[in-house]
C-alpha cells in the first residue's frame, strides 16, 4: 500500500520498513530499584527516490489515513532536496531471495517473562557483591532486554523480514581507598535468556574494583602490551571504520588504496559471517537488502575487502559488498590470556580504555590506559592516568600473539591481543 502509493504520486523508487520494538531496563542500585522502564514502539521508515533526489522519513502513527498523509508530505520535501545521480535503490541481482535457514536469533519465550523474574535476576547479580567488602561504597545491576522484528520491502523487488532478541546482565562496584574511588563492572549478554550467564557477575566486579587499589604510575617507554578480551574492540575500532565506504569516499581513512595489501602482522585474520548459528550479528540479509555472504576481511595480514554499501559504491566505482559488518570472527591462538601474561618480561596488561581518540585520515592514535604492570609473568601493581599512542598503520605490525579465550557472545568474537613495542607514556 505504502509503497504503491509513494509510486502513483510521483517516486521513481521507494524502500519501506516496518518495525516494532520492546525493551525493558532495569536499574538496582544498592538493594534498591532505582529504574523500571518498559517501553514498546513502532516505526514505519520510508525512503524515496524521486528524479534524482533521495529522502528518508519515519514515524509512529500507523493508522492508514495518517501513513498516506505522511508520504504525500514526504514526497512534496524532496521536491525541494539536490539532485545526486548516485542516489537509486540497488540492483536487484544482490538481493536476498528468501529461503534462508533459521539463524535462530529470538527467543520465542522472552515477551511473556514478568519483569518479577528480571528483577530477581538483577538482584541476584547485585547481591554477589552487595557488602561482602567493607570498603565498597555502593554496587549497582543492571538487566536490560530487547524484542525486535520488522519487515522489509523495496518497489524493485526486495521483500525480507526479521527478528531477534537480546539479554544483557552487569553489575558496577565502586569502592573506597586512599588513592581515590577505583571502580569497575563485568557483563554478560545472551540472545536467549537461559543461556544468560548470571553467576559471577558480581563477584568478578567485585574483585576487578579491588585489584584497582593503590595504582602507580610507570616510565614512559616500550612495552609490550596485552590487551584483555573485553577491551579488545576498541583498537579495532579504527580499523573497521576504515574499512567503510564513506570513509574511503570522504578520504577518512589511513587504509584507502591497501586492498590485497599488508595492513597487520600476518597472525590477523579476521571473517565477516553472516549466517552462523545464534551469533550476535546474524543475519540473511542487510539493512540495504543485500544477501548475507561470509567473506574474508583481513587474511593472514591481508586486507581482503572493504564495506561498501550501494550509495558508495556507484561513487567509488567499486562492487557493493554490504555497508555494515555481521559477525567479525577473530581466528585465535592457542594460549590462554593468563599464560600470555606469564610469558611477558616487562610490560602492561591494559583492562580499560579512558577517553582519547584516532585521526581516522593518519592513523595517529592516543588513548588513556589502565590496567597492570607486568615483570616476569607476574601482577606488579594496578597502573593508570597513562596513555598508550602510536600509529594504527603500524602498530598492528606489532602483533605478537592472540589468545584463545575469544569473547563468544558477542558481534566482534576477538581475544586477547598481545603485541611488541608499543609506545606508553607516564611518568
Amino acid at each position: 500500500m505504502a509503497i504503491d502509493h509513494a509510486i502513483k504520486n510521483g517516486a521513481d523508487q521507494a524502500s519501506v520498513s516496518i518495525s516494532d520494538n520492546r525493551n525493558t531496563s532495569i536499574e538496582i542500585r544498592d538493594q534498591k530499584i532505582d529504574k523500571l522502564i518498559e517501553s514498546n514502539q513502532s516505526s514505519f521508515r520510508i525512503s524515496l527516490y524521486t528524479n534524482k533526489k533521495y529522502s528518508s522519513h519515519s514515524t509512529n502513527r500507523m493508522k492508514k489515513e495518517d501513513l498516506l498523509k505522511f508520504i504525500d508530505e514526504a514526497l512534496n520535501a524532496t521536491k525541494f532536496l539536490a539532485e545526486d545521480e548516485f542516489r537509486s535503490l540497488p540492483d536487484p541481482e544482490l538481493y536476498y531471495k528468501g529461503g534462508g535457514a533459521d539463524l535462530n536469533t529470538y527467543d520465542p519465550k522472552l515477551d511473556a517473562v514478568e519483569a518479577q523474574i528480571k528483577i530477581g535476576i538483577a538482584n541476584q547479580a547485585l547481591n554477589e557483591a552487595y557488602k561482602k567488602d567493607e570498603r565498597i561504597i555502593s554496587v549497582s545491576s543492571y538487566y536490560s532486554d530487547y524484542i525486535g522484528n520488522g519487515i522489509q520491502v523495496t518497489s524493485n523487488g526486495f521483500k525480507g523480514d526479521w527478528k531477534s532478541t537480546n539479554v544483557n546482565l552487569s553489575v558496577s562496584v565502586s569502592i573506597k581507598s586512599d588513592s581515590g574511588r577505583p571502580s569497575d563492572y563485568w557483563y554478560e549478554n545472551a540472545i536467549f535468556l537461559d543461556k544468560l550467564k548470571t553467576d559471577g557477575i558480581g563477584k568478578k566486579a567485585l574483585e576487578r574494583s579491588i585489584n584497582k587499589i593503590g595504582p602507580t604510575k610507570i616510565g614512559t617507554g616500550k612495552y609490550q602490551v596485552l590487551i584483555e578480551n573485553r577491551v579488545a574492540g576498541r583498537m579495532g575500532g579504527p580499523v573497521f571504520s576504515s574499512l567503510q565506504g564513506n570513509s574511503l569516499y570522504n578520504k577518512q581513512s589511513f587504509l584507502i588504496g591497501m586492498e590485497n595489501k599488508a595492513v597487520t602482522s600476518s597472525l590477523l585474520t579476521i571473517t565477516d559471517d553472516p549466517l552462523i548459528q545464534a551469533g550476535m550479528g546474524s543475519r540473511l540479509f542487510d539493512d540495504e537488502g543485500f544477501a548475507a555472504v561470509k567473506r574474508p576481511v583481513i587474511e593472514k595480514g591481508v586486507l581482503k575487502s572493504y564495506y561498501i554499501d550501494n550509495y558508495y559504491g556507484k561513487k567509488l566505482g567499486m562492487k557493493p559488498t554490504s555497508g555494515s559488518s555481521s559477525n567479525l570472527i577473530i581466528t585465535p591462538g592457542t594460549r590462554t590470556m593468563n599464560e600470555m601474561l606469564e610469558s611477558m618480561k616487562k610490560g602492561v596488561f591494559i583492562t580499560g580504555f579512558i577517553g582519547g581518540n584516532c585521526n581516522q585520515s593518519t592513523g595517529d592514535f592516543s588513548y588513556g590506559i589502565e590496567g597492570y604492570y607486568i615483570e616476569n609473568g607476574k601482577i606488579v601493581h594496578p597502573v593508570n592516568e597513562m596513555n598508550i599512542a602510536g600509529n594504527m598503520k603500524s602498530v598492528w605490525f606489532n602483533l605478537v600473539e592472540l589468545g584463545n579465550d575469544v569473547m563468544e557472545n558477542e558481534s566482534l568474537k576477538i581475544p586477547s591481543l598481545l603485541f611488541d613495542n608499543i609506545d606508553l607514556s607516564g611518568l
